[in-house]
C-alpha cells in the first residue's frame, strides 16, 4: 500500500507539471503575437510614416522640444521602452519570489500591454506621440511579463527536461504568431474589398494583437500555480529584510556570489541584443531601404514565424547531442553570416528577402528557446524570478543600445545598410563571450544537478 501510494503521488506530480507546462506554454501563445504582428511587422514602419507625416521641412520630429530624424524616431522609442523595463523588472521580480505570488503580477504586466496594444487603433494622421506613449508602455511590459513568465521554467520542468520545455514554449509562440500574420495579411491585403483604407487596415491589425495577448493570458492564469510566499517578516536567502529596494540590493549583492553566471549573462547581453535588435529594425529596413512593400514584409516575418517553428524544435533535439551551449554558438555563427549577407541584398527584390527571412527564422527561436534553458540551470533554487529578471535585464537591459546605435549610425549616415551591418559586433563579440563560460562548473556553483549534455 505504500509503494502504491508513493506511485500515485509521484504520478499526481507528474500530472501537475504537465498541465502548469501546458498553461505556461500558453502565454508564449498569447504574448508572442505582439512581437510578431506588432513590433516585428506594423508598428516600426507605420509610427515612421506617422512621424514623417508630423515632421517639418527638415524632417524632423520635436518630443519635448528635442529634434529627433522622423526615421530614427521608432527605434528611440524602443531604447525609451528598455529604460522603463530596467528600472522595473528587479522591483517585480523581487516582489514576485518575496511574495511567492507571480501570477497577479504577470496578469497586471500581460493586461497593461495588452491595453497598450489595443490602444494602437487610436493611432492616425500625425498622433506620433499617441504612438510613441503606447510603444513605451506595451514593450516595457512585455518585458515584464517575460521575466516572470520565464521564471516559471524552473518550476515547471526538470532540468532533463528543459531544453525540450523551452524550445516547445518558443514553437507555440512561433505557431500563434504565424496564424495571425495570416488573419492580417488577408486584411491588410484585401482591405479594399472590407471598406478599408490601409492604414485603418493596420491599427486593426494592432489592435487584434492587444485583443489576443488578453484573451489567451486566461489559459496560463488558469494552469500556472504560485509558490508558498514567505512568511512575515522572514528574511531573504541573504538576511537582508524582504521590502522591496533591499530585494533589488540583495540580488545583485547575491548575483556577485556566482560570477559563472554574471558570465554567461554578460554574453547573453551582448548576442541577444543583436537579435532583438534585428526583430525589431528588419521592417524598417525592408520597407526604407529596400523599398519593399507591407505584403511583402508580412509574409517574411510569416516566413520566419513557421521557420522558427522547425527551428526551436530542431535546435531543441541537436542540443539533446551536442549540447546547448555548442548549438547556441553555432547559432551565433549563422547570425553573423546571416546579417552581414543582409548588408548586401539588393533593393526591390522580394526574393532575396525571403531567403534572408528563411534563414532568420531557422536560428532565431532555437537560439533564444536554449539560451533560456541553459540559464535556468544556472539559477540557485528559489531565486527563479530575482534572477530571470537579471536575465530579462540582459535581454532588454542592454537591448536600448542596438537601437540607439541603428538610430544613430542612420542619423549619422542616412543609411540603413550602414546601421543593420553595425549589428555583426553584437554577435561576434557574443560568441567570444560565450565560448569561454564553463558552463558545468558555473551549474555546480549554483547548487544545481548538471545535466548529462550542457
Amino acid at each position: 500500500m505504500g509503494t502504491d501510494t508513493v506511485r500515485a503521488g509521484a504520478a499526481d506530480e507528474t500530472a501537475d507539471l504537465r498541465r502548469q507546462q501546458r498553461g505556461w506554454y500558453f502565454y508564449d501563445w498569447a504574448y508572442s503575437v505582439y512581437s510578431a504582428s506588432v513590433l516585428t511587422v506594423f508598428i516600426g514602419p507605420y509610427l515612421t510614416s506617422v512621424a514623417e507625416h508630423a515632421a517639418d521641412s527638415g524632417g524632423y520630429v520635436h518630443p519635448l522640444g528635442i529634434p529627433v530624424r522622423a526615421g530614427s524616431y521608432f527605434a528611440y522609442s524602443v531604447s525609451l521602452s528598455v529604460v522603463l523595463a530596467v528600472v522595473a523588472m528587479p522591483l517585480v521580480g523581487g516582489a514576485a519570489d518575496r511574495t511567492g505570488r507571480k501570477k497577479p503580477l504577470l496578469a497586471a504586466a500581460a493586461y497593461t500591454g495588452a491595453a497598450a496594444t489595443t490602444g494602437m487603433f487610436f493611432l492616425d494622421g500625425d498622433r506620433y506621440l499617441l504612438g510613441g506613449v503606447l510603444l513605451v508602455v506595451a514593450n516595457a511590459a512585455a518585458a515584464v511579463g517575460g521575466m516572470l513568465y520565464n521564471s516559471y521554467l524552473p518550476q515547471i520542468a526538470p532540468p532533463e527536461e528543459r531544453d525540450a520545455v523551452s524550445s516547445r514554449g518558443w514553437a507555440f509562440g512561433y505557431g500563434a504568431g504565424a496564424m495571425v500574420l495570416v488573419a492580417n495579411l488577408v486584411l491588410y491585403s484585401a482591405h479594399d474589398s472590407f471598406g478599408l483604407s490601409q492604414g485603418q487596415a493596420v491599427r486593426i491589425c494592432l489592435a487584434s494583437a492587444g485583443l489576443w495577448w488578453g484573451a489567451f493570458t486566461l489559459v496560463p492564469l488558469r494552469l500556472l500555480r504560485d509558490r508558498r510566499a514567505r512568511a512575515a517578516g522572514e528574511t531573504a536567502p541573504d538576511g537582508v529584510p524582504s521590502t522591496g529596494l533591499r530585494q533589488l540590493a540583495a540580488t545583485a549583492r547575491d548575483m556577485r556570489r556566482h560570477p559563472l553566471t554574471l558570465s554567461f549573462l554578460l554574453a547573453y547581453l551582448i548576442y541577444n541584443d543583436g537579435i532583438q535588435t534585428v526583430i525589431s529594425q528588419a521592417s524598417v529596413y525592408g520597407s526604407q531601404e529596400l523599398g519593399l512593400g507591407q505584403s511583402t514584409l508580412i509574409v517574411a516575418v510569416l516566413l520566419v514565424q513557421v521557420l522558427a517553428v522547425a527551428g526551436a524544435l530542431a535546435m531543441g533535439r541537436l542540443a539533446r547531442t551536442y549540447g546547448a551551449q555548442r548549438t547556441i554558438l553555432g547559432s551565433l555563427v549563422a547570425w553573423t553570416v546571416t546579417l552581414a549577407a543582409g548588408y548586401f541584398l539588393p533593393a526591390k527584390a522580394p526574393v532575396y528577402f525571403f531567403l534572408l527571412a528563411a534563414a532568420i527564422g531557422m536560428v532565431l527561436g532555437g537560439s533564444q528557446a536554449l539560451s533560456r534553458s541553459l540559464f535556468s540551470h544556472l539559477v540557485p533554487p528559489g531565486k527563479e524570478a530575482e534572477y530571470f529578471s537579471a536575465y530579462e535585464l540582459s535581454d532588454r537591459g542592454m537591448s536600448w543600445l542596438g537601437p540607439m546605435l541603428f538610430g544613430v549610425t542612420y542619423q549619422l549616415t542616412g543609411s540603413y545598410r550602414s546601421a543593420i551591418i553595425s549589428l555583426v559586433a553584437f554577435f561576434v563579440i557574443g560568441f567570444a563571450l560565450l565560448a569561454r563560460v564553463p558552463v558545468r562548473r558555473a551549474i555546480a556553483a549554483a547548487g544545481n544537478p548538471v545535466p548529462e549534455k550542457i
